[in-house]
């Protein structure tokens, strides 16, 4: 029986296990599918205190490399369901294999939205991807296309530009809802190029991507753009599957939360999973740090 299971490795997941770990209580954590969380592919952070700019992979690995010096158990698995007793938790892993907690903390995140068009699927790992830090390289000297309009969009279409020969930022709006900064650093680069009011409605190629049809908002028809890759960055959805039926949702499949205390006592919640999240790094591993306290009281009281 562990005294708290915390399942996901980003920030959230692992400031709390930081937090548990030098209380005493052992945390054990499952990492998921991506351990590091969605920060792993973030090419540069720069809003994280402490750091005038770092690599999102370099920060999870020291998150993941203290926790552990700390004494975390870490188990590179992941969670198909979780089933609650009258005394403890039961956590079935995709392994097949189950493990009992008195307390839980879900840190899973959320992962990317799909445009749900022809080509998208066919084409994945083929020309289409969420990653340009991971995917990146693979076109140096090509034409490429970023589809989105935040942060998240913006910043890869920068990363491209290091690489691609031409960068295509394709946006359904007139205008991005990223950060002032980052658009001033898109206007400054000449080598991408925004087409506003326009969606993707279909990825062509044979083996792999080599065309695109867009569909201007106020144009009938669709034109085609010759590209080697599309890169989509139009969003998130939360990973809470595995907790359906045990702990409250929004409609849109994030946990309710008060503070980082659920509904379920003994289940806690922090990081982008939480509806209430600012979905901004520093403020998961605040949310972490404050679960990390939450379970220590309700431990205590048991």
């Amino acid at each position: 029986m562990e005294n708290v299971i915390i399942i996901g490795s980003g920030p959230a997941g692992l400031t709390a296990a930081i937090y548990l770990s030098r209380s005493g209580l052992r945390p054990l954590m499952i990492t998921g599918e991506k351990p590091g969380g969605q920060l792993v592919n973030t090419d540069l952070i720069e809003n994280y205190p402490g750091f005038i700019s770092i690599k999102g992979a370099d920060l999870m690995v020291n998150m993941l490399a203290q926790a552990e010096n700390l004494k975390t158990k870490v188990i590179y698995e992941s969670v198909k369901n979780v089933s609650k007793s009258d005394i403890h938790f039961e956590i079935s892993l995709c392994s097949g294999e189950f493990l009992r907690a008195k307390s839980l903390l879900v840190a899973t995140g959320v992962t990317h939205k799909k445009l749900c068009i022809p080509g998208e699927e066919k084409f994945t790992n083929k020309g289409v991807s969420w990653c340009a830090t991971c995917d990146g390289p693979l076109y140096k000297g090509k034409e490429v296309a970023v589809v989105g309009g935040g942060n998240t969009a913006v910043m890869e279409a920068l990363f491209l530009s290091k690489l691609a020969k031409k960068v295509y930022l394709i946006h359904r709006r007139s205008s991005l809802r990223a950060e002032k900064i980052m658009q001033e650093r898109l206007q400054l680069n000449e080598n991408i190029e925004c087409v506003w009011n326009s969606e993707v409605v279909e990825i062509l190629g044979e083996d792999r991507v080599n065309n695109i049809k867009i569909k201007k908002s106020n144009e009938a028809c669709c034109m085609d753009m010759d590209v080697s890759g599309v890169f989509i960055a139009i969003g998130t959805n939360p990973s809470s599957d595995f907790l359906k039926d045990i702990v409250p949702f929004d409609n849109e499949g994030y946990i309710l939360a008060n503070g980082t205390k659920t509904e379920c006592p003994g289940i806690f919640a922090a990081g982008d999973i939480v509806s209430s999240s600012l979905k901004q790094a520093i403020y998961a591993a605040g949310q972490g740090a404050l679960a990390a306290r939450c379970i220590e009281e309700f431990l205590s009281i048991r």
